[in-house]
């Protein structure tokens, strides 16, 4: 019978058909951060349980960290808790903490690729929506709640109904000064954000074979905001040459043969899908949000929508809702729309190849004066890369602030937040309300339009740099 390359993985992992689509899965690599990791482990040594298997656990601090300069994990008190139980609890445990200022350290969903712990046909877990990130190398990947995360260190096995599934495939080029980040904005706008739901989505096509696999981790990281938990792109040779001599990733003979089971891994050309769509790249814009969800974005040369237009009477009240809490008009255009803050940054976002396509903005420019401007790397090894090429001094000279390593004002979770009433320009994945600060205005970009906003002061057009 003719499989998907979900499919193949899925079937692997089966420990048992528990009948009506669930099923056990074994899992392969678990990823633990400082909010769901600490509190997970706290609970498995409350109930007396040992960890399964360490061995295959992974642990960083990212998200109640501060990413001041010279930070310590105490930096920000009210985090400083939950650093210190991941830590000592992972030790105990003899899991692998990269701890901070160490490489190996960084946004969870950064440092798990770039370490080769994320390998093609592999599960991975770990208690965050954005997990979906590590399907860009082929790996079948998704966020789980608590009990889930306890459920997998104790026994290394996951309960999971089987998802419907969907095939997004991409014809043509992007434009000049569009990317991943672009697509995938253009991607929810035109769907929505629950086309996906109930749906592991595999992004294939010639454009995506094209694609980066920094582009295709973004890409992946975006589908959660269309509604998938899980997303996929078939490993190739890219992926290979990615992966080949990261820390964890295998070696000598188990290299090639696994470079020969990855080959596998492939969608049979017969198999069906729930649901098939297609896009044309040469369609997409350079694109931005303008209200609070990622399905609100619109070209940057376009006009945000009235509700008066919007035909279902729920959605009208949405999208009003959503104008009166961003500050805007309907009809308005939101290139030339006045910025206060710029973060470049997350797990969407924090990657080398992006922190290029920012500074190739930056370099010789001015932050506006009336803009307050973030870099912040996603890992150490990020960081160490970029100021190896000399990065950070562009950033620094154009008047960015040069952060450490950690999620910062993505998710606001460290006490680094938008000030109130303020609006941003983020790299970051959501925009709902309150998410980077109470009554943040977020806008979401790529890099390179983050980074024209923090030059001009407000919404731009990379393409006009």
């Amino acid at each position: 019978m003719p499989r998907t390359l979900f499919d193949r993985i899925w079937d692997e992992h089966v420990v048992a058909d528990l009948g009506e689509g669930w099923a056990l899965l074994h899992v392969d690599r678990h990823l633990l951060h400082d909010l769901s990791g600490s509190a997970g482990l706290e609970e498995l040594a409350t109930r007396g349980l040992p960890v399964s298997r360490p061995d295959l656990t992974f642990a960083t601090a990212d998200h109640a960290v501060s990413s001041r300069p010279g930070r310590t994990g105490e930096t920000y008190d009210k985090g400083a808790l939950l650093y210190r139980s991941l830590r000592d609890r992972a030790r105990t445990a003899g899991i692998r903490f990269f701890d901070l200022a160490e490489p190996g350290q960084g946004i969870v969903h950064v440092m798990a690729p770039e370490l080769g712990i994320t390998l093609p046909g592999t599960t991975l877990v770990c208690g965050d929506s954005h997990t979906c990130t590590n399907g860009g190398l082929g790996a079948l990947a998704f966020g789980i709640g608590t009990s889930e995360l306890v459920h997998v260190l104790a026994t290394q096995t996951l309960r999971q109904k089987k998802p419907r599934q969907m095939r997004i495939t991409y014809e043509g080029a992007l434009p000049f000064g569009v990317t991943a980040k672009d697509l995938a904005l253009h991607v929810i706008s035109t769907l929505g954000a629950a086309a996906g739901a109930g749906h592991a989505v595999e992004h294939a096509g010639p454009a995506i074979d094209a694609m980066p696999i920094e582009g295709r981790l973004t890409l992946c990281n975006l589908s959660v905001e269309l509604g998938s938990k899980i997303a996929l792109c078939a490993p190739d040779q890219r992926a290979i040459d990615y992966i080949h001599g990261r820390p964890y990733a295998p070696s000598g003979a188990n290299w090639k043969a696994a470079v020969a089971a990855w080959a596998e891994l492939r969608t049979d050309q017969a198999a069906t899908f729930d649901k098939e769509l297609s896009f044309d790249l040469a369609d997409v814009p350079p694109t931005i949000t303008w209200g609070t969800s990622p399905e609100h974005a619109v070209a940057v040369g376009g006009r945000v929508p009235d509700p008066r237009s919007a035909l279902d009477p729920a959605r009208r009240d949405n999208w009003q809702a959503a104008l009166d809490y961003m500050g805007l008009e309907p009809g308005q255009r939101l290139a030339g729309t006045r910025v206060d803050w710029v973060f470049i940054g997350s797990c969407a976002n924090a990657r080398l190849s992006d922190l290029r396509d920012a500074a190739r903005v930056a370099r010789g420019r001015k932050v506006a004066p009336t803009v307050q401007a973030w870099v912040v790397p996603g890992s150490v090894a990020v960081k160490a890369a970029a100021e190896a090429e000399g990065l950070h001094e562009v950033f620094r000279e154009a008047g960015f602030a040069w952060r450490e390593p950690g999620c910062a004002m993505c998710v606001a979770a460290n006490g680094e937040q938008v000030p109130a009433g303020a609006r941003a320009v983020s790299t970051s994945n959501r925009n709902f309300v309150g998410r980077q600060g109470p009554g943040a205005r977020t806008h979401l970009a790529s890099p390179a339009m983050a980074t024209a906003a923090a030059i001009t002061g407000a919404i731009a057009d990379v393409r006009e740099f």
